[in-house]
Formats: C-alpha cells, structure tokens, sequence
C-alpha cells in the first residue's frame, strides 16, 4: 500500500454545535498522504458531522482544519473540492436522468472543462478537452465495472451499481482524498466484497488518501491501515485494526462481544 510521512489532512480540536446540542467535541485527527483510514462509531456518534465539517457542508463551532498545508476551516464545499477533496454521501446523490458515462463526464469538467468561450465556439481545444475527458471516463468505467451499463440513465439501475457510480463520478474529480460516508450500505455480501476490491484498487494502483465512515467491520477491519473510533462525539481511540479490535472501550461502546466480523449498526 502507498505510505507517505508528509500529513495530507491535519485537524485540531474541531467543535460542532446545534444550539445546545454538541455533535462533535474536541475532535483531532492526522491523514497522511496515500494512507486509507477509517471512521467508526455507534449511530449518532458524529460521524457523518466530521465529514460535513472536513468537506465543508457545515462550519465548526470552533478548530482548525489544515488541507494539503492550507487552512480550509471556514471554505465552501466548492473550494474544498477545487483543491482536491471529493466525497460521498450516505444516500446516494446523482444526476438520476443522466446517463452513467455523463455523469463521470460531469466530474470531469472541474478539472478538465476548456471553458465558456472556447465550449460556446467548439474550438480545438473544447474538442480535445472533450475526447480526453471521454476517454479518462470510460477509463474509471472500465476500473468500477460499469461499462455495459454506459449509456443507461443511474435512475435505472441497481442500488449496488449506483453506489459504484457514485464513487466513480468522485474519483473524476481526481482528488487527493477520497471521502466515502457508508459506502458499503445497502449492499449484498457479493456487493460488499466487490466494494472492497475497488476500494483496495485505487488506493494501492492510485496511491490515493482514502478517509472511510463504514459500520461493516469486516470491509473496515480488512482494509484500513488506522481505524479512529468516536462516542458522542469524541474520539476513544485511534489505531492498528488489530488494536482497536481488543480495546476494551470500543468494546464497551460499539463492538460489543460478538464477532467483529459481521456488520454492527
């Protein structure tokens, strides 16, 4: 797997509050560059909050959030995403009357877009701007097994091949990490496994950072390289798979005694 010692994502002592309901407490955490890490917690631990401050979606009450070496705490999800960081959603967000291709396209122009003139006047350069962005789609159609469903609109297919889809469309914008909320939900077991093979796919032929809320153990347990387990909002640990299987807090608070194999909610 990639492995890097320089820090991609740097977060210290993020705070989130509604009113008087605090979400996300004291929350810090460090990604290095090429590491997949997971996110893991009771429901309504914060999970889903920590993603929507990191990317955005909401501002915190209080911390700092360092990207790539920037200080992104107060960003859009728009400025954030310009400098490299895509995510998914727990429910599934696409262009339901679009095709799949045209949705990985959509992706693609934030990088790859020749712009409004040289679009408007069909240019040499909107052409080549154009088959480039094609064939890099059909690229990651190849890599997330889509490329018989191409031309169908996603409000068409399957719940598993939207999820595949979705993290497709993600990856078009080629970030520099990755964030995927509950990828794996809704999903079968052949579903699950196929998930995790793709996961296992653009981290190591990629290099790329992958950040993974996941309440399915066994895809999180095989493939992160850390696991950081939060409870109402604060952290309880943070490490080796192995090591946070035995800690007896995360025990207490989420794993509980049966199998850490299966999926737990």
């Amino acid at each position: 797997m990639p492995s890097s010692n320089s820090v991609l994502l740097r977060v210290e002592g993020l705070e989130k509050r509604f009113g008087g309901i605090v979400a996300l407490a004291d929350y810090s955490v460090e990604i290095r560059t090429g590491e997949l890490i997971g996110l893991i917690g009771p429901n309504g631990a914060g999970k889903t909050t920590v993603f929507n401050l990191l990317s955005g979606v909401f501002k915190p009450t209080r911390g700092r959030i360092f990207f790539d070496g920037q200080d992104i705490t107060r960003q859009r999800p728009d400025q954030n995403a310009a400098l490299g960081i895509a995510r998914t959603f727990q429910n599934i967000r696409l262009f339901n009357e679009l095709s799949v291709i045209d949705n990985v396209k959509v992706a693609f122009h934030m990088r790859k877009g020749s712009g409004f003139w040289k679009t408007l006047f069909h240019t040499s350069d909107y052409r080549h701007s154009e088959n480039e962005m094609e064939r890099r789609s059909f690229e990651f159609l190849e890599l997330f097994d889509l490329k018989a469903a191409r031309d169908i609109p996603v409000k068409n297919l399957p719940y598993g091949t939207q999820r595949r889809v979705e993290i497709a469309r993600a990856m078009a914008t080629l970030p520099k990490l990755l964030m995927l909320d509950e990828p794996s939900a809704g999903l079968n077991l052949s579903e699950t496994d196929d998930l995790m093979k793709i996961l296992r796919t653009i981290h190591n032929e990629y290099g790329l950072t992958i950040f993974l809320v996941e309440h399915d153990m066994k895809l999180i347990m095989t493939i992160c390289q850390r696991i950081q387990v939060i409870d109402r909002g604060r952290q309880l640990t943070l490490g080796a798979p192995d090591d946070v299987r035995r800690d007896q807090r995360v025990i207490d608070a989420y794993l509980g005694q049966s199998d850490t194999g299966g999926r737990h909610a």
